[in-house]
């Protein structure tokens, strides 16, 4: 039994059992790897693949019971390099951030900025996606730290911790009746706000879910005419005129924003809380957990190390 037969085993079922692809991700060859896999299969006197012909077409029942061990073994020697690394590499390696779009587009600047001066010589690898995307790298073991609004809770694998609250802002264009209206002091209503169409997240994201919820509660309908994972992306159209935006409060700058006038919108929706996750039972660098406090200072090490012991106890 060898890491490289545990590897074709693990990349097989994460790429829907299509040879050709787990190949591609391993650098080696197709034949290569279903000689991995049979090999595998021999020692272990089990198959792990059902078959049609040569190609492998999901999991036996004995291949779903093995398939966490495979992870975990992986798993583990994964940690058991990155402790070395500690040691015989202290304060240089690669952290890998995953995080949606508003997150590494305004949350994140300042922060790796602030890092990379602590630590110059750590690679920073940032992947975007949506919150389960997010999360999904991590479980994966892709990404030492994920940072999303949305999903990460939803995970027992994960320690997702609470990093800050934030707001959403409604945005229009400076003639808009809507901007009229908050300059003489009106409070803006959900009942006027459903009067026009909305630009504003994807569903599952910076959110979204507090928007549908207030103009539920309401008994209001909610008229999205476009929707986008990028806050760029929905004021780039609230510009053109197409609808008012609703977007996370620390999207808007008011010097870049200056074609767009800013909307109070906490009254409207609730509080939103960004987290940040690790998996349990990863092996977490030094420089990973002083990031972390660069991103939330609450969140030193010892509180780090305590949400994760006290999670993975319960």
């Amino acid at each position: 039994m060898n890491f490289q037969q545990l590897r074709s085993v693990r990349e097989a079922q994460r790429r829907d059992f299509n040879l050709t692809e787990v190949a591609n991700a391993l650098h080696t060859s197709q034949p290569g790897v279903s000689r991995q896999i049979r090999e595998l299969e021999d020692e272990l006197g089990i198959e792990i693949f059902v078959r049609a012909g040569k190609r492998l077409t999901g999991l036996t029942e004995p291949g779903r019971q093995v398939l966490p061990i495979v992870e975990r073994l992986l798993h583990e020697a994964d940690n058991l390099r990155r402790a070395g690394d500690d040691f015989a590499r202290a304060g240089s390696g690669t952290l890998r951030i995953a995080a949606t779009h508003s997150q590494a587009r305004y949350a994140l600047p300042p922060v790796v900025r602030d890092f990379r001066a602590a630590h110059p010589d750590v690679l920073l690898h940032m992947q975007q996606g949506s919150p389960q995307q997010v999360a999904r790298l991590l479980l994966d073991g892709d990404a030492d730290v994920g940072i999303a609004t949305e999903a990460l809770a939803q995970y027992d694998e994960l320690v997702a911790l609470p990093c800050y609250r934030w707001t959403h802002t409604v945005l229009v264009p400076p003639e808009h009746a809507l901007a009229r209206e908050s300059a003489e002091g009106q409070a803006l209503t959900l009942e006027r706000l459903a009067q026009f169409p909305i630009i504003t997240y994807e569903s599952g994201y910076t959110g979204r879910s507090h928007i549908d919820d207030a103009f539920r509660a309401a008994g209001l309908e909610l008229n999205v005419v476009l929707v986008a994972m990028d806050a760029d992306v929905i004021k780039t159209y609230v510009e053109l005129g197409l609808g008012v935006g609703i977007v996370a409060a620390i999207a808007y700058d008011e010097e870049r924003d200056k074609q767009l006038h800013p909307i109070d919108g906490r009254h409207l929706f609730a509080d939103n809380m960004t987290r940040l996750a690790v998996r349990k039972d990863a092996y977490l660098r030094d420089y990973v957990y002083a990031f972390i406090s660069t991103f939330a200072a609450p969140l030193t090490r010892a509180t780090v190390a305590e949400a994760r012991l006290g999670l993975l106890a319960a």
